[in-house]
């Protein structure tokens, strides 16, 4: 069984954006796509210099570990990212995501940082392989929020994780095995965005070949009011056979899309990179018109055998989307030219305004969702209640101090406590974060009394000390007296309060304040009965238990 790749890429700008920020490239080992970020900070550099730095991965065969391969492309392309931000102050701010695979012949490894994503088609049913590193999906794992409420949260863009010179890449690396039969799909959030999961699986099982499956998304995308740049990459598994003759054709020809192909790599250590694998022979491959869609790099617009070898040919499933009208037959527009490019200029302007508009509200509405939030967390050294979420937005914190606690110190809490307190504690309200605190404060206060108590264990009075003016004189039985009485003054009810009798060890008859008492002489206090030095008396045995969890001195 001999399996190769058939593969077509196609970006967009899509009907919002002033320019296109995605790249995307396919080749016959390797597949990325990358989503850049930044505006006027260059995400459009960002993720051109991403591909072009691991673009030397797409080799005829990839000769060692594909999972050590590809961390180390993603942190060489960070690296470049932290040099480039060095060298021109002007690109702070830039980054990208990455989504890519690599493959052998019989596997694919998937590398993965940010919301751009990766899917498998196999059997018909439809998977996300890639999970978006975002703030709101990480909501939803929480259980915090519903998968149906991320689709229309209004910070679903808000990335968690990205390329952006900054810091060690921590990338999901995984590898995947491959059967004939599988069609792979690679997008930015310009499709998955407006594209339904179902509308996506319907439109890969339908068509016939990658570059008619990629130009269908595109116009979905669009369709779909096209809120961002879309960029795609379709791609088979196909068991070729000695009789397909087109088999040569159809996985050597590179294709690279998007910011990429409009401005490559500035560095010499890419350009070098890009000659040196099959990469370069895509060098010629020039972006289409501004504002087309579609595979149009690789390949003659409706001829199935054009440049790039794209197009039909043994190995697919006859009758998947082949007959006429398929694609691109039907003529969605009979005006003029003229007329057309009018009204579209005047749509996409009414599509703009409303755009801004809803972004503007759900900007206002996601912070007023943000300030019904509360959690527990650690301030300095004692406890807080927070209000809004433990995020920052823009370099901007999402949550600020409602209530502090500077009673309840972090060094009398046990370990386990602390530690949930310093990485926050959710709260469903400000009502039970308050009870949160009046648990914690509770354990903060018995910790307290049990480290009094056993400083005075640790530190009793020498045999024979005259007490000091107004004190009485307190007799020692090896420390008992003495740790009874830390444990009174560290917070236990008296007995005139309580009508009970004194603890074992407390002399019955403490004389009164102002009445002098003898000292007991050393030979009296070692007749007494030794108690361990570490005891603490008129304690349960569940307020031991509490107390052995408590923070040792």
């Amino acid at each position: 069984m001999t399996l190769v790749l058939r593969f077509a890429a196609g970006s967009h700008k899509g009907l919002i954006r002033e320019g296109n920020e995605d790249s995307g490239y396919a080749g016959p080992r390797l597949l990325a796509v990358a989503d850049g970020m930044g505006g006027a900070a260059a995400g459009e550099v960002a993720s051109s210099e991403v591909l072009g730095s691991i673009v030397r991965l797409d080799e005829d065969v990839p000769g060692a570990d594909l999972l050590t391969l590809l961390g180390d492309a993603v942190q060489g392309a960070n690296d470049r990212l932290r040099q480039m931000v060095e060298e021109d102050p002007q690109l702070e701010g830039m980054g990208c995501t990455l989504t890519a695979m690599l493959w052998t012949g019989q596997r694919m490894g998937l590398v993965h940082v940010g919301d751009s994503r990766a899917y498998l088609l196999r059997d018909g049913a439809l998977v996300q392989i890639t999970q978006d590193h975002t703030w709101v999906q990480r909501l939803v794992d929480e259980g915090r929020i519903t998968p149906e409420e991320a689709e229309t949260h209004p910070q679903r863009s808000l990335l968690m994780r990205a390329l952006d010179g900054r810091g060690q890449v921590e990338p999901d690396l995984s590898i995947r095995e491959v059967r004939a039969g599988d069609r792979y799909l690679i997008c930015s959030d310009g499709l998955s965005g407006p594209v339904s999961h179902q509308t996506l699986q319907d439109t890969l099982g339908s068509f016939y070949s990658p570059e008619q499956t990629v130009q269908e998304l595109i116009q979905l995308a669009l369709r779909g009011g096209g809120p961002d740049n879309i960029t795609c990459i379709v791609a088979d598994v196909l068991d070729v056979g000695a009789t397909d003759t087109l088999s040569g054709q159809f996985n050597d020809v590179p294709v690279v899309v998007g910011a990429v192909a409009e401005t490559p790599p500035s560095s010499a250590a890419a350009d070098r990179s890009i000659a040196d694998t099959p990469a370069g022979r895509a060098a010629g491959l020039g972006r289409g018109p501004q504002g087309a869609f579609g595979p149009a790099e690789g390949y003659a617009a409706g001829h199935p055998d054009g440049q790039g070898g794209f197009g039909p040919a043994e190995g697919y499933p006859e009758g998947r989307g082949t007959e006429p009208g398929a694609y691109g037959d039907e003529d969605y527009d009979d005006e003029p030219p003229r007329k057309r490019r009018g009204n579209r200029a005047l749509t996409f302007s009414l599509v703009g305004l409303v755009t801004l508009g809803l972004l503007g509200a759900g900007g206002f509405f996601g912070y007023q969702w943000t300030q019904s939030q509360y959690y527990v967390g650690a301030e300095g050294d004692h406890v807080a209640v927070y209000q809004g979420v433990n995020q920052s937005l823009a370099g901007l914190s999402l949550s600020s101090v409602h209530t502090p606690y500077k009673d309840i110190e972090l060094k009398y809490l046990p370990q386990d406590q602390r530690t949930h307190v310093t990485n926050t504690i959710s709260a469903a309200s400000l009502g039970d974060a308050d009870d949160k605190v009046k648990k914690l404060g509770e354990q903060a206060a018995f910790c307290r009394k049990v480290a009094d108590v056993r400083a005075a264990a640790a530190n009793p009075p020498a045999p024979g000390a005259v007490p000091a003016p107004g004190q009485q004189p307190v007799q020692q039985a090896a420390g008992t007296v003495a740790t009874q009485a830390g444990f009174v003054a560290a917070g236990t009810p008296s007995p005139s309060a309580t009508g009970r009798a004194p603890a074992a060890g407390v002399p019955a008859n403490t004389p009164a304040p102002g009445v002098t008492t003898p000292v007991a002489t050393p030979s009296q206090s070692a007749a007494a009965p030794a108690a361990p030095q570490g005891d603490l008396p008129g304690l349960t045995d569940e307020e031991r238990q509490r107390a052995d969890s408590c923070p040792k001195p």
